[in-house]
């Protein structure tokens, strides 16, 4: 499948963009779960896959990782664990098409960062623009909930820098594949306190297995397929999916009501996006195979 992927950037584009709606679908899934297992629950449930996933593909010697190399990887274990469970708590207050939209501020901002453009600052000024349309700041808005959206944007955008650094440190997947252990011992206690004390029904272990399936298992494999035949402005568009997909999703299936005003920030945030990827790589790009970096953390992994 891979072979056939090189100089074709639109079957490239479907697979991120099913990722991008197999990652929303999972989160989506997983919402079902939080009145009895709490988001804490299903975050734990996505890392234990998480975990499961990665070690069974990478097999990594975690014996021969030295001091050096374990500093990073806890890190981006604390980003990966708390990246995920701010979404999921922010998902529970402000609706799935809101948290993940502004979670999206984090690539986005690294994405500026980098471009390092004058001209890239009117991007953030749209982004900025977009965030504001969809959350129409009053006195009745949950703050609490956006400000942990805001801390999953921080954490998105430390996972990112962090996995660049591991990917230089560790070879191959080790590093990324130790971190997902790391935060399932962060998570898996916390969730197994709430199993004794609350005893969720059976439908709430499978929303959560469910989430942790499409929002971790899926996607992994899909950008495992992908991501090294694709150029990085193909990855960037595809990933820009993500808020449309969590808004269409928000919407269809869990009945959350977002006004014409807030669908046109999620645009806004959208379109933010894709002009960065369009100034830091011209579309000339999509006609040569330039294939993404497994070890600096080109994975959508979250």
């Amino acid at each position: 499948m891979s072979s056939g992927l090189q100089g074709r950037p639109g079957r490239g584009f479907t697979m991120i963009g099913t990722s991008a709606a197999s990652t929303q679908a999972g989160a989506a899934i997983g919402s079902l779960a939080f009145p009895t297992l709490t988001p804490l629950g299903v975050v734990a449930a996505r890392q234990v896959v998480a975990a499961l996933v990665l070690n069974s593909l990478a097999r990594p010697s975690l014996h021969r990782l030295t001091r050096a190399q374990w500093g990073p990887i806890a890190l981006l274990a604390f980003f990966f664990a708390g990246m995920n469970t701010a979404l999921y708590t922010a998902v529970d207050r402000i609706g799935l098409g809101m948290a993940v939209t502004i979670e999206f501020l984090g690539p986005l901002a690294v994405a500026i960062a980098a471009s390092r453009r004058a001209r890239d600052v009117g991007c953030a000024a749209i982004a900025l623009l977009g965030v504001v349309l969809l959350t129409r700041p009053s006195p009745t808005s949950d703050f609490v909930g956006l400000g942990i959206a805001l801390f999953a944007a921080v954490c998105w955008a430390g996972y990112i820098l962090t996995n660049r650094v591991v990917g230089r440190r560790v070879p191959g997947l080790t590093g990324t594949a130790a971190a997902t252990i790391l935060s399932s011992v962060m998570t898996v206690p916390f969730a197994i306190g709430i199993v004794i004390s609350v005893q969720p029904p059976l439908e709430a272990y499978l929303f959560a297995a469910a989430a942790g399936v499409l929002s971790t298992a899926v996607p992994y494999s899909l950008d495992l397929i992908v991501l090294r035949h694709i150029s990085p402005l193909v990855f960037g568009l595809g990933m820009s999916l993500n808020p449309l997909f969590a808004a269409l999703l928000g919407s269809v299936f869990l009945a959350e009501d977002l006004p014409l005003m807030a669908w046109a920030g999620i645009g806004l945030v959208v379109a933010a996006n894709v002009l960065i990827m369009l100034s830091m790589h011209p579309p000339r790009l999509l006609r040569r195979r330039r294939p993404m970096d497994l070890q600096a953390g080109g994975t959508t992994l979250r």
